[in-house]
C-alpha cells in the first residue's frame, strides 16, 4: 500500500487586530512566520509544507518571506481560511493535511509528529486527528491532521462563519459522521500558553527564545518546560488568558446571527 502524502498547511495574515502584522515581527531576529515555517518542516511525516494567506495586498509580505526559504503558497480569502485550505489541497494534491496556525513559533516537531504518526498508522480508519480534543498540551503546540476527504467535505457544506475561518469545527463538532482521534500526553499542560495573541504573548516567547536559541533553534517542550522551571517569571508574563478565545467569539457570533435571523 502507498504511503499517504501528508502537507502541513500554515494558514498566516496580516490583518490580526490584537497584534498587528505579528507574523513578521521577530524573535530572536527572525521573523516569526519564519520560525513556524521550519518548525513545520521539520514535523516527521510531513511531504510538503504550503502557507496559505490572503489576496490582501499586505500580505505579498508572506509570499516573498515563504519564497525566499523555499515555501509555495496559496491566496485566498481573509475571512474563509476553510477555502484557502481548500487551495492549497487543490495546487499540492495529498491524501491529508496538517493544519498549523502561524501565531504558534513553539510548535514542537516531534510533538506534532506523533499526531501525524497515529493519522498514519491509523490512515483509512479516521478522518481527523488531533492533540486538542481534550487538550492536553500547552496553547501553541496545536496540531490537527484532517483528511482530504473530510476538508473537502466540509468546504462543500460548511456555511457557519466560525466553520470556514477556523477550517476544522465541522469535522470535529461531528463526531457521529466523522471518525476522530486525539494523540494525549499523560501530564496535563493545557494551561500553560505558548502561543501569540496579543504584546504579552510576544514578550513570554521572546524571553524563551532568547534563553534557548541559538543554541538549540528547534528546541521542544522539553526545553520550554526547563526554561520555566528555572525561570517562573517568565511564565507570568502572559498568565491568565482563556484558551480558544478567538474561535469562542465566533462562535457567538454565529448564535447571534442566527437568532437575528429567525427574529
Amino acid at each position: 500500500m502507498t504511503a499517504a502524502r501528508v502537507i502541513a498547511v500554515v494558514q498566516a495574515r496580516l490583518g490580526s487586530t490584537r497584534l498587528p502584522g505579528k507574523a513578521l515581527l521577530p524573535i530572536a531576529g527572525r521573523p516569526m512566520l519564519e520560525h513556524v515555517l521550519a518548525r513545520a518542516a521539520a514535523v516527521p511525516g510531513v511531504d510538503r509544507v504550503v502557507l496559505a494567506t490572503t489576496t490582501s495586498p499586505e500580505d505579498a509580505a508572506l509570499v516573498d518571506l515563504a519564497r525566499a526559504v523555499g515555501i509555495a503558497s496559496v491566496r485566498g480569502s481573509v475571512s474563509d481560511v476553510l477555502d484557502r485550505f481548500h487551495a492549497a489541497l487543490t495546487d499540492h494534491p495529498a491524501d491529508a493535511i496538517v493544519r498549523i496556525t502561524a501565531d504558534c513559533p513553539l510548535l514542537d516537531p516531534e510533538v506534532a509528529g506523533r499526531v501525524v504518526a497515529e493519522y498514519r498508522r491509523r490512515a483509512g480508519d479516521v478522518d481527523y486527528v488531533s492533540n486538542v480534543h481534550p487538550p492536553t498540551f500547552p496553547d501553541g503546540l496545536d496540531t490537527e491532521v484532517i483528511s482530504a476527504a473530510a476538508l473537502v467535505c466540509a468546504w462543500r457544506e460548511a456555511t457557519a462563519g466560525s466553520d470556514r475561518e477556523h477550517v476544522t469545527p465541522y469535522v470535529w463538532s461531528r463526531p457521529e459522521r466523522f471518525r476522530l482521534a486525539n494523540v494525549s500526553r499523560a501530564e496535563d499542560l493545557s494551561s500553560l500558553r505558548w502561543t501569540v495573541d496579543d504584546a504579552r504573548d510576544l514578550a513570554f516567547v521572546r524571553e524563551v527564545y532568547g534563553k534557548l536559541s541559538p543554541r538549540a533553534a528547534l528546541f521542544g517542550i522539553d526545553g520550554v518546560l526547563d526554561v520555566l522551571r528555572a525561570c517562573p517569571e517568565i511564565g507570568a508574563l502572559n498568565a491568565g488568558t482563556r484558551r480558544n478565545e478567538g474561535f469562542e467569539r465566533a462562535r457567538r457570533a454565529d448564535l447571534a446571527a442566527a437568532q437575528g435571523a429567525g427574529a
